[in-house]
């Protein structure tokens, strides 16, 4: 079985992303991934970049990936594919509790509360169902005009269209309480590779994955930069 897995990338983000990716590697053996990035409408290198997916006439899941890090076998996410919807997400309603967003970095932002806010971040997109190869056009004219609302929102679906997801595989750290039963971590706020967040809820497990994946390394890079 494969599993066409999509993850944003943001060269802002590198370690966050190959701590995904080990994380992965040790909870889902066998899986690739693909990172994507650009087309960008405010934080992120992958904003807008994701729904790019939704012109495949095929299945795939996306993740933001750079932010995350995966607690159990991706595949059981994959075997929830359903045909008679367009899009599957985990389906959070909340405000956020914080008014920022990467406090202390270049990539700090206001933290704004928005309909489907996180929907976006995991997604298993059916890009054969109906409603989706109707409405490319309309999803390239919300690309072209880095219409992010109309995006993130799945403006062009019913409701009956968006397909729901178990919680545990899109679990928000500093909005969500601690889950031991998290599938899907997701650090929306920061990752615990940025000092303000460095202590929040599973940052000791994302910094192990961070370590595993700079094993290897025999040389200071401020040393061989120098030369």
């Amino acid at each position: 079985m494969t599993v066409r897995l999509y993850a944003g990338f943001d060269p802002r983000e590198a370690v966050g992303y190959h701590a995904f990716s080990q994380s992965l590697i040790e909870t889902s053996p066998g899986v690739g991934i693909t990172p994507i990035a650009g087309d960008t409408d405010g934080t992120n290198a992958f904003t807008l970049a994701r729904f790019r997916l939704f012109e495949d006439n095929t299945w795939s899941l996306f993740v933001d990936g750079c932010d995350m890090i995966c607690r159990a076998d991706i595949k059981e996410l994959w075997y929830l594919r359903d045909n008679k919807k367009a899009v599957q997400v985990v389906p959070h309603d909340y405000h956020p509790k914080h008014s920022l967003k990467y406090v202390g970095t270049e990539l700090e932002s206001p933290n704004y509360a928005y309909p489907r806010k996180n929907q976006s971040s995991v997604m298993l997109i059916n890009g054969a169902h109906i409603s989706n190869f109707k409405n490319r056009g309309a999803i390239r004219d919300a690309l072209a005009r880095n219409d992010g609302a109309f995006l993130h929102r799945f403006s062009w679906l019913d409701d009956s269209e968006i397909g729901v997801l178990p919680a545990e595989w899109n679990w928000l750290v500093g909005e969500q309480q601690y889950n031991p039963k998290a599938k899907l971590v997701h650090f929306t706020n920061g990752i615990p590779g940025f000092d303000y967040y460095a202590e929040w809820d599973y940052s000791d497990e994302w910094r192990a994955y961070a370590m595993k994946a700079q094993r290897g390394l025999q040389y200071d890079f401020q040393k061989v930069s120098e030369r």
